[in-house]
């Protein structure tokens, strides 16, 4: 379970406070996953980020009942200077896990052979996103965090066999996935939610959240 009690969350832009969330309460049950709909420049990153524990909200809490993975494309615990193979290992024992088997995952779904052994500060951006999802999914979370905003890959294989392993994953995990485009969210979420004047309204289903969106998007 993940739960937002009253979480405020405002940024000041230099010329005006920019609301992201004011006061919002609201819960992502394990086993139902989330789409959330909102324009672009309105806090979308933002909110996945505190659901990550990677920001703070201003006000409230944020309550993580079970294991919540990165950002999907989160390089931000990665160390540019040591190799991808030295960060893997790394960070299985961060969380507990084998590092043999955090590295040879990694190794063998990135496929970007001798670069593994090399500094990250070398790679190029579609390696690193590579190795930034092959890392999230070496990791098994309750509830994965996808942001349409992340750097995304245009390797057509990697794509493949890291797809094929999500799909996989998500039968038995949840997702919370934000978005400004309802299609995004079809192949994910059970239910809905749409990011209005700094509150999040739920809905039981995609259709309903899309009815909301359309409207306010269209004024």
């Amino acid at each position: 379970m993940l739960e937002f009690a009253n979480v405020s969350k405002s940024f000041w832009t230099g010329k005006k406070r920019k609301v992201i969330l004011d006061q919002a309460s609201f819960r992502v049950e394990l086993g139902n996953s989330l789409g959330i709909l909102a324009p672009n420049g309105t806090g979308k990153t933002t909110i996945i980020n505190m659901m990550a524990g990677l920001e703070k909200p201003d006000e409230g809490q944020v309550t993580r009942g079970c294991r919540i993975s990165f950002p999907l494309g989160f390089m931000g615990g990665v160390i540019s200077k040591h190799s991808a193979n030295e960060n893997a290992r790394y960070i299985a024992r961060l969380y507990g896990l084998d590092p043999d088997y955090v590295e040879a995952f990694c190794r063998w779904l990135c496929a970007i052979d001798e670069y593994f052994d090399m500094p990250i500060a070398t790679y190029s951006a579609g390696m690193r996103s590579r190795f930034s999802f092959a890392l999230m999914l070496a990791l098994e979370f309750d509830i994965y965090l996808i942001d349409e905003g992340m750097p995304a890959t245009t390797d057509v294989e990697f794509n493949r066999k890291a797809g094929e392993i999500l799909r996989k994953r998500l039968e038995t995990a949840t997702v919370v996935v934000v978005s400004h485009q309802a299609k995004t969210l079809e192949k994910f979420c059970q239910s809905a939610a749409v990011l209005r004047n700094g509150q999040l309204h739920m809905f039981e289903t995609l259709e309903e959240a899309k009815q909301l969106y359309d409207y306010d998007t269209a004024r």
